[in-house]
C-alpha cells in the first residue's frame, strides 16, 4: 500500500507538515518496496481549492492512507468517498510518521479542521 505523509522536504529526515492541502511535498511511501518518492504539491500556492487538488493528486497516486496533521472538509469528504484513511502525525520527521504508522501508533482523523485553515500558516 502507498501512504501519503505531508512533508516540508524532499528527505527521510524532512519535518512532517500539519498542512495537507498547502504542504509543500508529498512523500509517497510504499510499504511493499520500502522506498519513499517525493512530490511536489501544486496546490501550494492555489487562491482556493488547495485541498481539493490534493485530495485528486493523492487519489491518482493510489494512495491507500494519508498521514498528516490536519485536513480541511473539502479534501476530507473527498479523501473519504474514496476509502482512503487518514491519520494524525502532530510533529516529527517523514521517517518518524513512517514508523509509527509501520507500529500502528497513529489516531484516525474523523473530524476536518475548518476550511481555510492552511491559509493560516
Amino acid at each position: 500500500m502507498k501512504v501519503c505523509i505531508t512533508s516540508k522536504g524532499k528527505e527521510k529526515n524532512s519535518p512532517t507538515d500539519l498542512r495537507f492541502g498547502r504542504c509543500k511535498y508529498f512523500a509517497i511511501y510504499d510499504d511493499e518496496t520500502e522506498e519513499i518518492e517525493y512530490i511536489d504539491n501544486s496546490s501550494i500556492s492555489a487562491n482556493q481549492g488547495a485541498g481539493i487538488t490534493a485530495a485528486q493528486k493523492i487519489i491518482d497516486i493510489g494512495a491507500g492512507a494519508v498521514v498528516t496533521g490536519k485536513m480541511g472538509p473539502n479534501a476530507m469528504k473527498i479523501i473519504e468517498a474514496s476509502n482512503i484513511d487518514v491519520y494524525r502525525f502532530e510533529e516529527g520527521t517523514v521517517e518518524e510518521a513512517v514508523k509509527s504508522f509501520k507500529e500502528n501508533k497513529l489516531s484516525k482523523i474523523n473530524t476536518p479542521v475548518s476550511a481555510h485553515s492552511g491559509l493560516k500558516n
